[in-house]
């Protein structure tokens, strides 16, 4: 297994300029502020989005839901938050993403506790009240749960008009997003054809339910990319998930990302990391428009 980086550019300081004059770097900032706004203005132009609920065997799912716009039908994708939940950064995501042509759903994963978004401020693990509160948002998300709502999502996807249902479908996962996105290729194999996750957590467990045993339910061909700080603490985590998914025989890609800390993939977070989460955005789409057919 060999681990990639990529790396952001060198640049040097400018020299001062006079008042009411572009530097170079002024205006090429200038230049991508404004290319960056004309994307996201056409992005928004070119996508769907609508607030939806989803019936599960145990209640009601709020989420998000992006297509793009126009007459047409695409691939299915589900998009698994990390802890913070659903939320604007993740529904930035999944406007991205069915950009490039995809119907994804955003599903709230605290549904069953609370409606998105669970909080104002992002968690500080830092604090027990902070970790008490998501360990008891997370309490009802089982392994079995999980599993239940993977198909609640997909049964309501493949009922869309814009839902090409023919194709297979894809998950991607965020922390402990990741985990579920190997929980739904098991629980339904036949139609999930691939999966990621990013800086994934408790993908390999002590416990009988652990996410890695799933390989031999699983059809689907996988990412993962792992978080630097994430594999110096559990470097046997990697080995162990590539040892189950090969023995199934499944394609499969396990990468670290040097230099990227758990959370680089969330823009706006302290450890977004953005040549990397480019880099793994990239991984994705690739993977995707390989598989998801």
């Amino acid at each position: 297994m060999r681990d990639e980086t990529t790396s952001a550019p060198g640049s040097t300081p400018e020299a001062s300029t006079p008042d009411f004059t572009l530097s170079r770097r002024g205006f090429a900032a200038l230049s991508a502020a404004s290319m960056a706004s004309a994307a996201g203005s056409a992005l928004a132009a070119d996508v769907v989005e609508s607030d939806v609920m989803v019936t599960t065997p145990d209640g009601q799912c709020d989420a998000a839901l992006f297509h793009p716009a126009g007459k047409g039908s695409w691939p299915a994708v589900i998009l698994f938050a990390d802890a913070g939940g659903l939320r604007p950064v993740k529904r930035d995501m999944g406007r991205r993403l069915a950009a490039d042509g995809y119907v994804v759903i955003v599903p709230n994963p605290y549904y069953r506790s609370h409606k998105a978004p669970v909080r104002a401020t992002p968690f500080d693990f830092g604090k027990p009240e902070d970790r008490a509160e998501l360990a008891a948002l997370r309490a009802p998300m089982t392994a079995e749960a999980v599993s239940r709502d993977s198909l609640a999502y997909l049964t309501f996807l493949d009922a869309l008009p814009q839902v090409n249902a023919k194709a297979k479908a894809g998950a991607v996962g965020y922390c402990m997003g990741g985990a579920m996105t190997m929980r739904a290729a098991a629980a339904a194999p036949d139609r999930v054809g691939a999966i990621c996750s990013f800086h994934g957590g408790a993908l390999v467990t002590a416990t009988p339910d652990s996410p890695h045993l799933l390989a031999t339910k699983i059809k689907a061909a996988s990412y993962f990319g792992v978080a630097t700080n994430d594999d110096e603490k559990e470097p046997e985590t990697k080995v162990t998930l590539k040892a189950a998914l090969d023995a199934a025989k499944l394609p499969t890609k396990i990468e670290v990302y040097e230099g990227a800390m758990h959370g680089w993939c969330v823009k706006g977070s302290a450890v977004y990391n953005e040549p990397q989460a480019e880099r793994a955005w990239s991984e994705m789409t690739k993977l995707y428009k390989g598989r998801l057919t």
